[in-house]
């Protein structure tokens, strides 16, 4: 569960090296050795079989939120993710998945390079090395992504940790990847009062339409180039993101002048999430607003009127994440309207 409200500034290189030609990367990936566990690549046939893996990594490590078959399904489908290359799934003897580890080198490159890697061991299995070996393999896997990389950018290989998490922390310190931003998880409870906000002269706000999304994702990425780490999305990031059948584009909404998208806010109901959570909530992947129309009030107009939505709905929470040191200063806003943090994960990376 992350929200696109993250973005690194990018650190600067002093040459106009290509990437690959910075990248010393293993021709060959050697495979964790592990007594009763045979790895191999994921297939969309072991989807039941990685529900269930997630399902334990979450209760163990992020009960707040839950992997659902469907973002599994979406992930492995990407046409970025080559599964043959780019995932290793460990079974036990009697077909349970035990291990799984995705590397994905994200499309958008602008002005940076970034390999996610994504995964975990099942609980039960944990302290036997089977983590420091799928890591080893994961960034291995990643380093021959960035040797694919003909562009002179600054490469980033990322891997992110819940703080409940401590086990992966460590992991990833002994692996030698360092902290790199810290994200907060806010809730707040919809039944306070929703301030009524004043929007400027000529602007107003619509629920969500599809006819809008190409320009939505063009302000999308005008409003978070600013951001640490963010890299423009594209339009196939853009609808899979909105082809969830969690995403309720009625609870979505707009910022407009004339009929020009210069804020957006979307939202998504999970109610598989609500029995960790404790509570019924509306989700807020994305907010922002373009640069030139920042400091006008549109945001918190945005959140003010998705709250009384949520409220309509008969939810009980909104929630969302921020980058703790997002440069257009959200975390304050956000707790500005009501939001109180109860979470916190953190980014490690390793740059090139």
């Amino acid at each position: 569960m992350t929200t696109d409200t993250s973005a690194p500034v990018q650190p600067a290189r002093g040459d106009d090296v290509p990437l690959r030609d910075r990248v010393t990367a293993p021709v060959h990936l050697e495979l964790p050795e592990t007594d009763g566990v045979e790895w191999r690549p994921a297939t969309l046939d072991d989807l039941d079989a990685l529900v269930s893996l997630h399902a334990a990594l979450g209760r163990a490590d992020h009960p707040n939120y839950l992997i659902s078959r469907e973002e599994l399904e979406d992930e492995l489908s990407h046409s970025w993710v080559d599964r043959a290359a780019d995932t290793l799934v460990g079974f036990r003897r009697d077909g349970a998945a035990v291990a799984f580890g995705l590397v994905a080198l994200s499309p958008g490159k602008e002005t940076l390079v970034r390999s996610i890697l994504w995964g975990g061991v099942h609980p039960e299995l944990r302290g036997q090395g089977l983590g420091r070996q799928l890591l080893a393999w994961q960034e291995a896997r990643a380093l021959q992504q960035l040797a694919t990389v003909d562009l002179a950018l600054p490469g980033w290989i990322m891997l992110y940790a819940d703080d409940r998490s401590q086990r992966t922390h460590r992991l990833a310190a002994s692996a030698g990847f360092a902290p790199a931003r810290y994200f907060t998880g806010l809730s707040r409870v919809l039944a306070d009062p929703v301030p009524q906000l004043q929007l400027p002269d000529g602007v107003r706000i619509e629920p969500y339409r599809a006819e809008r999304g190409a320009a939505t994702l063009e302000a999308k990425n005008a409003a978070f180039r600013d951001h640490w780490g963010s890299q423009p999305m594209t339009a196939e990031q853009w609808e899979s993101m909105l082809g969830l059948s969690v995403f309720r584009p009625d609870l979505s909404f707009l910022a407009l002048a004339g009929d020009e998208v210069i804020g957006f806010l979307t939202s998504e109901v999970n109610e598989d999430d609500w029995a960790g959570q404790g509570f019924s909530s509306a989700y807020i992947p994305l907010v922002g607003v373009v640069r030139e129309w920042r400091r006008k009030g549109i945001a918190p107009a945005l959140l003010a009127r998705a709250f009384s939505a949520f409220r309509d709905e008969g939810l009980e929470r909104a929630v969302l994440d921020v980058d703790s040191d997002n440069p257009t200063g959200a975390l304050g806003l956000y707790t500005g309207m009501g939001f109180v943090p109860e979470t916190r994960e953190t980014a490690f990376s390793k740059v090139f």
